[in-house]
């Protein structure tokens, strides 16, 4: 019974939801940057998140080749999982986003999703100014009002991409 009442009171003193300092902690281990710092992450996690405890370790990945977010995502069965963006140092990204604007926020875009050996494409919206090589959030039209907009390579005038790895 004693038993019972410690678990009862962790998830009491945490809310009955998972630590997310504890989140930003393993960011910055992963990385190896503090949160602000040039390859850590942007900000710490939204502490307005409800997620439910993990019982497993967290499992923490690049999403990508190019280190812009890190994937953190909990082991439990049918669980959450959360994309942290990562701060850059505009000298550490070379070309990629340093030149002319190609799309302008509220421009009208196609959204490619890039696979092996496919490519799908749909209407968007640009919800932010981008230069080739630059990630922008971008949202599609038939997407509801409130939609969560999501994150894209600006491959030209026009088109971002999104390439599935």
């Amino acid at each position: 019974m004693s038993f019972i009442l410690a678990i009862f009171a962790a998830a009491a003193g945490t809310g009955g939801y998972a630590d997310l300092a504890t989140i930003d902690r393993e960011v910055a281990g992963f990385t190896g940057a503090e949160i602000g710092q040039s390859g850590g992450a942007m900000t710490p996690v939204d502490r307005r998140l409800r997620l439910a405890p993990c019982g497993s370790p967290l499992a923490l990945t690049w999403r990508t080749q190019n280190h812009e977010s890190v994937v953190v995502q909990c082991g439990d069965p049918g669980s959450w999982r959360l994309f942290v963006p990562i701060k850059r140092d505009p000298q550490a990204m070379g070309n990629a986003g340093t030149g002319a604007l190609v799309i302008n926020r509220g421009d009208g875009i196609s959204i490619a999703v890039n696979g092996d050996g496919f490519s799908v494409a749909q209407p968007g919206e640009a919800m932010e100014a981008g230069a080739v090589g630059s990630w922008i959030r971008v949202r599609p039209i038939n997407a509801k009002i409130n939609a969560e907009p999501m994150r894209a390579q600006v491959v030209r005038p026009g088109l971002v991409a999104l390439p599935l790895e």
